[in-house]
C-alpha cells in the first residue's frame, strides 16, 4: 500500500481497531479512510481532522472547525461480510445520500452506507457524501 502525504499515519489505537476487521473489509475501509482525509483536505472550511475511536471504531471529527458531523468506519451486524461508513443517525445525511445516489449505494437505515469489499469503492460519489458530512453543520436544514 503506497503512502499518501495527505493521509496521516494511523494512531496506534486506531490501527488496532482496523486490525480486527477481516482483511477484505479492512483494505476497503482503509481506502475509505484515505478518501476521508483527501476529501477533508480538498473541502474548504473543514480544516484538520481528529482521528480517534468512537464505540471502538475509527472515527473522524472536525473538532478544529466544528464544520461537520462525525464519520465512523466499521462493520454492520448484518449483512455479514460488509463494511460500513457510518453517520450520525440524528442527521439528514443518509436520507440525502439515498435521494442523490439511490442506485450507487446500499444503505442501512438512516445511519450507514454499506461497503462491499468485493466491489470497487465508488470513490467519486462517496467523496460527495463525505464532503456533505464534513460540512454538515455549515449547511444543515
Amino acid at each position: 500500500m503506497r503512502s499518501d502525504p495527505a493521509t496521516p499515519a494511523l494512531p496506534a489505537d486506531v490501527a488496532a481497531a482496523f486490525a480486527v476487521f477481516p482483511e477484505p473489509i479492512r483494505l476497503r475501509l482503509l481506502e475509505a479512510r484515505r478518501l476521508i482525509f483527501a476529501t477533508a483536505a480538498g473541502t474548504a472550511g473543514v480544516g484538520p481532522l481528529t482521528e480517534t475511536l468512537k464505540w471502538g471504531e475509527p472515527a473522524y471529527l472536525t473538532e478544529a472547525t466544528g464544520s461537520g458531523s462525525t464519520i465512523r468506519l466499521g462493520r454492520p451486524k448484518s449483512p455479514q461480510g460488509m463494511g460500513a461508513v457510518l453517520f450520525n443517525c440524528r442527521t439528514t445525511l443518509v436520507g440525502t445520500f439515498r435521494d442523490q445516489f439511490p442506485e450507487t449505494f446500499t444503505f442501512q437505515g438512516n445511519r450507514a452506507i454499506l461497503i462491499d469489499p468485493s466491489a470497487p469503492l465508488p470513490a467519486g460519489p462517496l467523496a460527495i457524501c463525505l464532503a456533505m458530512a464534513l460540512t454538515y453543520h455549515r449547511h444543515r436544514p
